[in-house]
């Protein structure tokens, strides 16, 4: 497929450049106008402080822009800023393992015992590769409290989730694995690759795709990362799955979020670490740059069967055990999830086609393959907004994208 030189604008490209209150710095098509226009919009209407936009056509960068600061004192967004982007690193941990799968070296229907024999203990026998991957496993929290530093310490947590006790019986039924999903899955990369997963992923995915993506991103390139501004939910703004955090101590959903041993994204040792569930820094660019060769439905990196495996719904259910919302997986992403109907619903959605498939994260970062319109799409930005899936800042730029692509209507929960 060759590399896509984001550096070099289209003929048809604008170049932005405002010197108003937002300067907007890169490339937009003509055709993507829209993005621009909403990307612009997040800014003046919807709390932007820093972020990206990026995404390509058949291979051909077609928009990449940013804007605002890096951090409350004012230092601005730079072409090569990036931010942690949480969940969105799930996509590139279950790419890891889809690679391994395509090459052969993993299978996803197997027993985890084959590759990983201490987990298949109290209770966890029966587990597979497969419901590592589609949240079904049954280990979505810890119920004992983790020590502090505790993510950043792999063979700890791994440790941990061999002897945890699952929720519910593997298979049975699938709720969110909110950061264990990194260590499940990237227990078996390292297991089945002899690699850890950040290398693993730098060195099979990220360099050959010179996407700017990190799982573990080296001291060097620190000065180039964003805080993390963390969102203010207010009381009468939540979720239901915020007030279960907030009433019930016990809960799964309390210890899903909150029994992390200090995770702190904006400390420099849990961005060095390898935290495959939510730790990896990125920008947009990085994010669109991983889902290319999917968009192309393979190309230099995948067969067309791998992806289409990636693309399909592996498990959906009405109330996720862990969100406490409808949601649709395929085998580690995010399938369109159209929750629109019900309270804060604009923010526990993500809409995209049938086709698509990605991860969204925390705050709002999105990265997904659209196979059927050769779209891949990334957005990274540092103030989180609320809710659990994608809020109005990001799906109006989805929206947009789609638009430009001939796309009408989205209200069956899919853009068509």
């Amino acid at each position: 497929m060759g590399r896509p030189d984001w550096h070099r604008p289209r003929r048809s490209a604008i170049i932005v450049s405002v010197t108003t209150e937002l300067a907007v710095s890169g490339f937009c098509d003509e055709r993507f106008g829209e993005v621009r226009a909403e990307f612009e919009r997040n800014f003046a209407e919807r709390g932007e402080i820093g972020a990206s936009v990026a995404l390509m056509v058949d291979g051909r960068p077609m928009v990449d822009l940013w804007a605002g600061t890096i951090d409350r004192d004012g230092s601005p967004w730079s072409a090569d800023s990036m931010t942690v982007v949480f969940s969105c690193t799930k996509g590139a941990t279950a790419l890891c393992a889809h690679l391994l799968a395509d090459r052969g070296q993993l299978d996803l229907d197997a027993p985890v015992a084959e590759y990983w024999p201490e987990f298949a203990a109290n209770g966890k026998e029966k587990a597979t590769v497969e419901m590592m991957l589609n949240h079904s496993v049954g280990v979505p929290a810890f119920r004992d409290r983790l020590p502090d530093g505790a993510y950043a310490d792999w063979d700890l947590m791994v440790a941990r989730l061999a002897a945890e006790e699952p929720w519910w019986e593997p298979g049975t039924r699938n709720g969110y694995h909110m950061m264990s999903f990194g260590w499940t899955v990237g227990e078996l990369v390292r297991r089945v690759s002899g690699r850890s997963l950040g290398r693993y992923f730098a060195e099979e995915i990220a360099g050959p795709l010179d996407a700017d993506f990190f799982i573990g991103v080296p001291a060097e390139h620190e000065d180039r990362v964003a805080s993390v501004i963390p969102a203010k939910p207010q009381r009468d703004d939540m979720t239901e799955f915020t007030r279960v955090v907030v009433d019930e101590p016990t809960s799964l959903q309390r210890m899903a979020l909150m029994n992390s041993g200090g995770f702190d994204p904006n400390n420099p040792v849990y961005r060095r670490a390898e935290i495959g569930g939510g730790g990896g820094v990125a920008n947009a660019r990085g994010l669109a740059s991983m889902y290319r060769p999917l968009a192309a439905g393979g190309g230099d990196l995948f067969s067309p069967g791998a992806v289409a495996r990636m693309a399909e719904v592996s498990v959906a259910t009405k109330r996720d055990a862990t969100l406490l919302l409808p949601t649709r997986f395929a085998l580690g992403f995010m399938k369109s999830m159209d929750n629109r109907r019900v309270p804060f619903g604009d923010r526990d959605s993500v809409i995209l086609s049938s086709q698509a498939f990605g991860h969204v994260g925390a705050g709002g970062s999105i990265g997904f393959a659209d196979p059927a319109r050769g779209l891949s799409f990334g957005y990274a930005m540092s103030m989180m907004g609320p809710g659990i899936l994608l809020n109005p800042r990001g799906q109006a730029l989805v929206d947009a994208a789609y638009r430009a692509l001939g796309c009408t209507d989205n209200r069956s929960g899919v853009w068509i």
